[in-house]
């Protein structure tokens, strides 16, 4: 690994991983109505319509994100199309590959072209951060509540097509990639540090797929005991997850109205997975929030063993299930593995196994990147990676300012 102190540059390679998240975007579409069209051909109606109206729910929260985010952006950095075509474009449920093929086209003239490369590397970060913190949204809010369907489906009918083997692992490769992908994005408002190395991608993928994997088993396997009672758990700890959310007092969209579609989407991540939303050390609330979710897997998964016992055509499942808590201790291992030994920061101080994510003391070496009134930065990803990393106080009086004449300017 070596020091990095200025933004990355998007070259061919990086156009290549762009063209091909558009690509993984589309084949999981495909997947998703491939699955629905199997359902309806074996005469089962009502999966086939779960399984889109999951789908659309989740398009539509990222679409409006989307939106959003563009009726807020600077009229510079908005695409050169009319108005009423990207809200069309966005009603279609399109917005989203509308941004990833617009993505491509500066990407592309980022790598070939020569006139203006400056602006459009800007450019191309603040289409980047967007695109990556829109695919985490939308992996969370279909690919998770999908996979977790497909495997009470699977584990009801004690059997598994082609389709939903394949479903299954689009999805899961999708949702650890997209807090991959995520954490990256991240990381290159940052200066002074160092890249993310291949072997602390790896094990930061792993430890999440680890950690995803046994929550969707005793969601699924809590469905397969009372397929009605999903309908009641997930409403109570997405809302207990929704006031936690508030309380720490995000402020990532411009309007509060906005905000709260926000928080209701970080809500749905964190029934599976950790998200950081707040400032300050967050050892404390990372180890309430593991705590919590390993104590409710435990029971959902306790409540199936007790309430209906393996029958021979599950005996699979005893060893499934106990293998399932090892699995998830794994993943937190593996998480402090990375960020005791293998995270690429040279700057913060580990504390108890955590870094920089946790703890914004301690870390005066830390810096983010400077910006003037004509920089085309991602404001919104500037902030979270304010939160997901620690600043020192001269960096973050320069953000502020930067972020207070660009808004002026705007």
């Amino acid at each position: 690994m070596s020091p990095r102190a200025a933004p990355p540059r998007f070259g061919p390679l990086q156009l290549a991983l762009a063209a091909a998240g558009t690509a993984a975007a589309a084949l999981d579409l495909f997947m998703d109505g491939w699955v629905a069209a199997e359902y309806v051909r074996r005469g089962q109606p009502g999966w086939a319509a779960l399984s889109l109206s999951l789908l659309a729910a989740a398009s539509a929260a990222a679409q409006a994100c989307s939106w959003l985010w563009l009726r807020s952006d600077p009229p510079a950095l908005r695409p050169a199309v009319p108005t009423a075509l990207l809200a069309a474009l966005h009603l279609l449920q399109l917005g989203f590959l509308f941004r990833c093929l617009h993505a491509l086209k500066v990407g592309w003239k980022v790598c070939w072209a020569k006139a203006e490369e400056e602006e459009e590397q800007r450019h191309m970060a603040f289409l980047s951060h967007d695109i990556s913190m829109l695919r985490l949204f939308e992996t969370f809010l279909e690919n998770t509540p999908q996979l977790t369907l497909l495997l009470y489906i699977i584990l009801q009918t004690n059997k598994a097509e082609i389709s939903q083997g394949l479903g299954i692992g689009t999805a899961l490769l999708c949702v650890s990639w997209s807090l991959l992908d995520y954490h990256q994005s991240l990381r290159s408002f940052l200066q002074d540090k160092y890249e993310l190395s291949r072997g602390s991608s790896i094990i930061y993928f792993l430890w999440n797929l680890f950690l995803i994997c046994p929550r969707i088993l005793a969601v699924a396997l809590f469905a397969l005991l009372w397929p009605y009672g999903v309908a009641v758990h997930f409403p109570l700890v997405w809302l207990a997850m929704f006031l936690w959310v508030s309380l720490q007092g995000t402020n990532f969209m411009e309007s509060p109205g906005p905000e709260q579609l926000y928080r209701a989407m970080v809500a749905v991540i964190l029934y599976f997975s950790w998200f950081n939303v707040a400032q300050g050390r967050t050892l404390h609330r990372s180890i309430i929030y593991h705590s919590f979710i390993l104590v409710d897997s435990t029971l959902l998964a306790l409540s199936w063993l007790w309430g209906q016992a393996p029958s021979e055509d599950h005996w699979y499942l005893l060893p499934v299930v106990s293998a399932a808590l090892p699995c998830y201790l794994l993943g937190l291992g593996l998480r402090v593995t990375y960020y005791k030994w293998l995270h690429p920061n040279r700057q913060v101080q580990q504390e108890d196994g955590y870094d920089e994510v946790d703890t914004n003391e301690g870390s005066d070496g830390l810096e983010f990147h400077s910006f003037s009134q004509a920089d085309l930065v991602n404001r919104r990803m500037q902030c979270l990676a304010q939160i997901q990393f620690p600043v020192s106080q001269l960096a973050r009086q320069r953000f502020l300012n930067g972020a207070a004449a660009l808004e002026s300017a705007a």
